[in-house]
């Protein structure tokens, strides 16, 4: 098996990649870049003259850079994509890949707390080099706040339940390890659904310290800006609520996903929008992790 994937099994690479529609002179975007497997594959369709730039902003995921001169690896957080491009001198793209969520190599990472298997300090930040740790968020957000984020990024029914559990813990004894956040909500986890309950707890805690929603949003309004006409924006979602935003924006061209029309009544969105793609059966067996996966191509008119 290839390094990159040990490190993270690329989702529908095939199809997300042939729905980026790449030419050999394209200048491409993977803002999501990982273990590298859908920029390998990008930079093999690439020609000569084309180049890509590929956004992480985690340090483990620049071990990963192929030595090619075609590449661009970016330290950042793809929030900032039209700065970076501004820094590169590079006025417009004809193609932006995004893989949401996280990868494999962070879930299967003992020391960096966004799975439930390790007990780890508390940390899930993708960008060790600053912002809180989920440890101090638990340990100092108000219980309105830690419902909300429980309710919002892990449609948790019982996320004031939750909260409430949270607060008082803490005042016991402060958050600092994945086992004393499993001890909090263990009780709220039936056990014919254990972990599915206990993946949702981590993953509304890992969208709040990363920012992950507005982030999110920034860099599809940025790439709108920056793709061609022609240019084609295609992204992978893994959850409902960055899937309704992906797909509203898509349609409407904004994040409030409105959908303006001109004196004729047809819509005026910037883009024209494909048939989201499932991942087939030998796909979901082969990865797990693209069971939940939606992906979605929109083209710049």
């Amino acid at each position: 098996m290839s390094e990159e994937l040990v490190y993270h099994t690329p989702v529908m690479l095939k199809e997300s990649v042939d729905g980026m529609q790449i030419q050999q002179n394209d200048i491409c975007v993977d803002v999501t870049f990982g273990g590298g497997g859908h920029s390998r594959e990008i930079l093999s369709r690439l020609g000569k003259k084309g180049h890509l730039y590929s956004f992480d902003q985690d340090g483990d995921a620049e071990k990963n850079a192929p030595d090619d001169k075609r590449f661009t690896f970016v330290r950042g957080n793809f929030r900032f994509l039209y700065n970076f491009m501004r820094y590169h001198e590079v006025e417009s793209i004809d193609a932006l890949l995004a893989d949401l969520g996280v990868s494999g190599h962070h879930f299967d990472d003992e020391t960096r707390g966004f799975s439930f298997r390790f007990d780890s300090e508390l940390d899930m930040r993708m960008n060790k080099r600053g912002g809180r740790t989920a440890a101090e968020l638990l340990n100092t957000a108000e219980e309105e706040q830690l419902a909300r984020i429980f309710k919002l990024y892990g449609e948790l029914n019982c996320s004031r339940k939750l909260a409430a559990t949270i607060v008082k813990q803490r005042s016991q004894k402060p958050f600092r390890r994945v086992s004393d956040l499993i001890e909090a909500a263990k009780p709220f986890c039936p056990p014919q659904r254990e972990k599915k309950e206990l993946a949702k707890v981590f993953q509304a805690l890992r969208i709040e310290i990363n920012q992950e929603i507005e982030s999110l949003k920034e860099m599809l309004e940025q790439a709108k800006e920056l793709l061609k006409p022609g240019g084609r924006l295609v992204v992978i979602t893994y959850h409902s609520l960055e899937d309704r935003i992906v797909k509203n924006f898509m349609k409407s061209g904004n994040i409030d996903g409105t959908i303006e029309k001109d004196f004729f009544g047809r819509s005026t969105s910037p883009f024209e929008t494909k048939k989201v793609i499932l991942p087939s059966d030998e796909e979901m067996q082969i990865n797990p992790r693209s069971r939940s996966a939606k992906l979605r191509i929109a083209i710049k008119i």
